[in-house]
């Protein structure tokens, strides 16, 4: 009987062991969870940021070119021409 009583002891230890090991990598997975919640908002911010930063080095692009710059003038020219279509249609709706 003795080894009994030996055995669930050691079983009542073995799960108390094994709870306690459960509620620590479930801290762990929170923490972890909230971790990588809050790297994807710095991974979007930042990505907002280049796109932000490329926009303006286009505009910039386009900005030096219109200015004479020998770099990109087909860019701008292209560019231009987009413009003017975009105004023709345009104008050919308010005329409509």
């Amino acid at each position: 009987m003795s080894e009994l009583v030996e055995i669930v002891d050691s079983l009542e230890n073995k799960i108390s062991k094994l709870l306690h090991k459960l509620e620590l990598l479930n801290q762990t997975n929170k923490k972890l969870e909230e971790e990588l919640v809050s790297l994807k908002n710095d991974h979007d911010i930042t990505l907002n940021s280049v796109l932000e930063w490329e926009d303006k080095y286009k505009s910039l692009k386009l900005a030096n070119s219109m200015l004479g710059s020998d770099t990109n003038k087909t860019e701008a020219k292209l560019k231009i021409n987009s413009l003017v279509r975009e105004l023709d249609y345009c104008i050919a709706q308010l005329s409509e």
